[in-house]
């Protein structure tokens, strides 16, 4: 697969109220086909935080939509421009952070967390400074982190709850 350099395709999703941020690191190609956070069917993020919050799994970007607002939940990545392989995080490279002051400034956020080692690598090293806020890493919701079960992830991923 080639590598290509790409600007992230599609805006933050957040609102006025939101109160918890979700960074991923950069969406997979499903996701940039889809223009919306976690596209591909294999990523397990919308069972486990549908799981996390008792909620039927949205299906649709509407209902995924409508799901985030419910749970004030603000959804964004580090990473708004890099080289990337296909959907592989391990192939990101020639990272520029994507900017979260007009989240911060216009949304209510009292915890930013990181779905992921590469989203929260990139928030530490190029976002934390500017931000000033630290972020708490969660176990990836991707297919390739296998060695997570589902039951597992929702039990670590109930972090969110206690916002």
């Amino acid at each position: 697969m080639k590598r290509m350099e790409i600007t992230h395709p599609f805006p933050p999703f957040f609102r006025a109220d939101s109160h918890i941020l979700i960074l991923g690191s950069f969406p997979s190609v499903k996701s940039r086909e889809q223009m919306f956070f976690y596209g591909h069917p294999q990523n397990r993020f919308w069972r486990v935080t549908a799981a996390v919050f008792s909620d039927a799994v949205p299906g649709s970007i509407e209902e995924k939509k409508a799901f985030l607002e419910r749970n004030r939940i603000a959804l964004w990545d580090s990473i708004g421009r890099c080289s990337i392989e296909g959907s592989s995080d391990s192939s990101i490279r020639d990272v520029v952070p994507n900017d979260l002051s007009r989240i911060l400034s216009a949304a209510p956020i009292a915890a930013i967390f990181c779905n992921g080692k590469q989203s929260f690598q990139c928030y530490s090293e190029y976002v934390r400074p500017l931000t000033g806020r630290d972020a708490i890493l969660l176990p990836s919701t991707s297919p390739a982190n296998a060695a997570w079960s589902f039951e597992r992830l929702v039990s670590e991923w109930n972090r969110i709850r206690t916002v």
